[in-house]
């Protein structure tokens, strides 16, 4: 289990994050929604160890995660990051092999283990056909693949992604997060996601956290989170949410009779 309590990160004496406490299961998909700035990234970096932390733990069944060094965290917790980070000139197979980094001795050579996880993460992304390709020859989709597929490298019990889908088509979206969402179940990993799109974390959440100015408002189900009073609270403007009507969960829609479209004046 992956524990986050009273974790509070400050910018210039400013604290962005406030006290916020999570706990999320092995096997289990918990989704960070809410509107711009409301910290879900700052989150994210924060549990990752990317930035400091003004006070609070971040445990991993019983593991104080900040104490570690990179390295030693880095067994822990993978991440697929909000900004694409990947250098150009690596293939793909070299680029997923840096995933691995942390399993690696003095000398930095990969052994048959190391790449076995990695052919093994590009057949679960199913990447391997871009395996030789130069990684800045690549679509979005595919990067984000690339992505993925180093984080599942790194063999870590805890994936953190943050906005996984931003600049994706809705199919890449779609085979994106079956994938998450499979991956979850098989290896039983703990998944720390930050969503826009509401729909989405619906969709595939277990659970959802909804956050506003630092802080964790709501935590549950997504029926009991994606609700019209609070996502109307949040975002300040009236919505509408029914039951989808294939799957039954929160369909989070505008409320059409808020909206003017004003007659352009000469």
């Amino acid at each position: 289990m992956l524990e986050i309590k009273s974790l509070s990160v400050a910018y210039y004496e400013a604290e962005v994050l406030r006290e916020v406490s999570l706990s999320i299961k092995s096997g289990e998909m918990l989704a960070l929604v809410g509107p711009n700035g409301a910290g879900k990234s700052t989150l994210v970096r924060a549990v990752s160890g990317v930035i400091p932390v003004k006070s609070g733990q971040v445990r991993m069944n019983g593991v104080e995660l900040h104490h570690l060094g990179t390295m030693q965290r880095a067994r822990y917790l993978a991440v697929v990051p909000q900004a694409r980070e990947l250098p150009g000139a690596y293939t793909v197979y070299q680029t997923v092999l840096l995933g691995r980094t942390p399993y690696l001795g003095w000398l930095g050579n990969p052994g048959q283990k190391d790449h076995a996880f990695v052919r093994l993460a590009l057949e679960r992304t199913h990447t391997t056909q871009l395996a030789e390709r130069r990684v800045s020859d690549l679509s979005g989709g595919e990067q984000q693949r690339v992505l993925l597929a180093r984080a599942l490298a790194q063999d870590a019990p805890i994936l953190l992604l943050d906005e996984p889908t931003t600049h994706l088509d809705l199919q890449h979206q779609s085979n994106l997060l079956n994938l998450v969402s499979q991956l979850c179940q098989d290896r039983s990993l703990t998944v720390l996601m930050v969503l826009h799109d509401l729909n989405l974390a619906g969709l595939y959440a277990d659970r959802v956290a909804l956050m506003d100015l630092g802080r964790i408002l709501a935590v549950g189900s997504p029926e009991e989170v994606l609700t019209a009073d609070n996502l109307s609270s949040v975002y300040h403007v009236p919505v509408n949410v029914i039951p989808h009507p294939d799957y039954g969960t929160p369909l989070v829609l505008p409320d059409g009779h808020t909206f003017e479209i004003s007659q352009p004046t000469f």
